[in-house]
């Protein structure tokens, strides 16, 4: 297990939690974790690659050892940046709510903030226990799309009736995704813009995505 709490913690620690497939990690996942590092302050990042997605099928999904060994290559680009791998060893379906009270069990006295994009955000209402997020982390949201903006700070009034706290933050967005990705090297072409070139070498190396 990763140590979760910088060694100097206090009650104002903040800890931004990054989960997802990372299928793989890519350069638009960093620049949404930096940026929203900066804004809140947060001594640490972590990153959390699921298990198993609840939310939707990965027919492609690379095994989690991989995908964890990606985050663990990319996180040495800020020293701001931890990846645990607390989801994959519990097996199963990965749900954030779970996840959330093993991390507040772990760090207490610690502000948690669950860093989401935006298709994943406007869905929140939909996930395992929404309540349990609500209450234990800040819900941090970054459009993709132009309109996105105005989509997320609708939803976050939506849901803040309900407990929830937000964060929406205008981010300049990166046009990569994981499914560009995955195509690009199923199609022999370059990815080296997307990815670090460390990540990228593992993928190659391990012959990702090419089935």
């Amino acid at each position: 297990m990763i140590k979760v709490i910088p060694q100097n913690r206090g009650p104002e620690t903040k800890i931004a939690v990054f989960g997802g497939t990372f299928n793989p990690i890519h350069s638009g996942h960093i620049h949404l974790a930096r940026r929203f590092a900066d804004l809140l302050g947060a001594e640490r990042v972590l990153f959390i690659p699921t298990s198993l997605p609840p939310h939707k099928t990965a027919p492609d999904l690379a095994p989690a050892g991989d995908r964890l060994a990606m985050c663990r290559l990319a996180a040495e680009s800020d020293s701001r940046f931890r990846v645990s791998d607390l989801e994959i060893r519990r097996g199963g379906s990965s749900y954030t709510s779970e996840t959330l009270e093993e991390l507040h069990g772990l760090a207490p006295d610690a502000q948690l903030f669950l860093i989401t994009g935006e298709d994943m955000f406007v869905t929140l209402e939909q996930w395992h226990e929404p309540e349990t997020i609500y209450r234990l982390a800040t819900v941090c949201a970054a459009p993709r799309s132009p309109e996105g903006t105005a989509a997320l700070l609708r939803y976050a009034e939506q849901i803040g009736r309900k407990g929830a706290k937000t964060r929406i933050e205008n981010i300049d967005y990166l046009p990569v995704s994981s499914t560009m990705i995955r195509e690009a090297v199923k199609a022999g072409k370059d990815i080296s813009s997307f990815v670090p070139a460390s990540v990228e070498h593992y993928i190659r190396q391990k012959r990702l995505y090419l089935a």
